[in-house]
């Protein structure tokens, strides 16, 4: 994987050259450097729960007893990525609470309930933690933090040479649009562009919230419609990208995936439960944000704002790996 492709905003590019590839119209002598943007979203919740679950993370009980384990570890892999990727323009998306205005609209949506209480008591502590590292934090209620990550990749993408949503997320899939707006998934270092997306999913990154509503969504307690699965959904998406895109009968469908008879019945008498699903598997772009693209160019580690943050959690500010201050 191309490092440029994550990061480094302020790659030595030639002139002629945009985010890595010639664009016609600049032209210029000298190799004269030129600024590349890109916005790097992070998925908050996630980083948290995958610093807290990492192998040989040990237990870091804090002054009121709450094991921060999972946030020590996503400070330290958060300043690993801000070295790493060269980033200039960051924020990360939080889920204060884990209902939402889903809850209100299907009571089988995933609630608090089913969440280790070890990682949700270090819910507010994540959101300050990244605060005391610059980084400008959306702490998500009403909404969900997937939402506000999507809502910030569309509102920024023509600002910027590329968004990078940094989540393995597949809800987030359908925000992809090219090279301009892609995920990324730390684990395994890959970059989902529109192709991946496709070549992952068997349907375009418009189609997934039909997708994930016919095949289902246990993460977030979307049970999908029996019968369907991975491949049949995306044999018939592929060929009719929305549900209600769908003929009620397989036998004018123009695809043929097994089961096609017993999977148009499922879809006839559970059409409106299919609607519901996709309802609750497309994100919403209408997120309220305050901030300006500028606000989120980050300038370093505030030192002051930092070390009173490890006081608090009980951490040794020299434990961490600073590469940069604010001041």
């Amino acid at each position: 994987m191309s490092r440029l492709l994550i990061g480094a905003f302020e790659a030595p590019l030639q002139v002629g050259e945009v985010g890595g590839h010639l664009s016609p119209g600049i032209a210029g002598r000298g190799g004269r450097s030129i600024r590349v943007v890109r916005l790097h979203l992070l998925d908050g919740t996630y980083e948290l729960f995958r610093a807290h679950f990492r192998r040989g993370a040990r237990p870091a009980p804090g002054p009121d007893g709450v094991d921060v384990r999972g946030v020590r570890g996503l400070i330290g892999s958060t300043l690993r990525f801000l070295r790493e990727a060269g980033a200039t323009h960051v924020a990360a998306s939080f889920d204060s609470v884990i209902e939402s205005f889903r809850n209100d609209v299907f009571d089988g949506y995933k609630t608090s309930a089913g969440i280790d209480q070890a990682v949700h008591a270090q819910f507010p502590h994540a959101e300050k933690a990244l605060k005391a590292l610059g980084v400008v934090v959306w702490g998500n209620v009403e909404f969900e933090a997937d939402d506000a990550l999507a809502a910030a990749a569309v509102r920024w993408v023509e600002d910027v040479d590329q968004v990078v949503i940094v989540s393995p997320d597949k809800d987030l899939a359908q925000v992809v649009v090219g090279d301009r707006i892609v995920t990324y998934n730390r684990i395994q270092e890959k970059v989902f562009d529109e192709t991946a997306v496709v070549e992952k999913f068997g349907v375009r990154p418009e189609s997934i919230p039909d997708y994930l509503a016919l095949v289902g969504d246990a993460a977030d307690g979307v049970p999908g419609l029996a019968g369907w699965g991975a491949k049949s959904a995306s044999t018939v998406l592929a060929r009719y990208p929305r549900i209600e895109m769908i003929p009620p009968s397989a036998d004018d469908w123009e695809v043929r995936p097994r089961s096609a008879e017993k999977l148009a019945a499922v879809l006839r008498e559970r059409l409106a439960d299919a609607c519901l699903y996709r309802e609750l598997t497309t994100l919403r772009l209408d997120v309220p944000i305050a901030e300006s693209l500028s606000d989120l160019e980050w300038a370093g580690v505030p030192r002051r704002r930092f070390g009173e943050l490890c006081d608090e959690l009980g951490l040794d500010p020299g434990s961490f790996r600073v590469h940069r201050w604010a001041d």
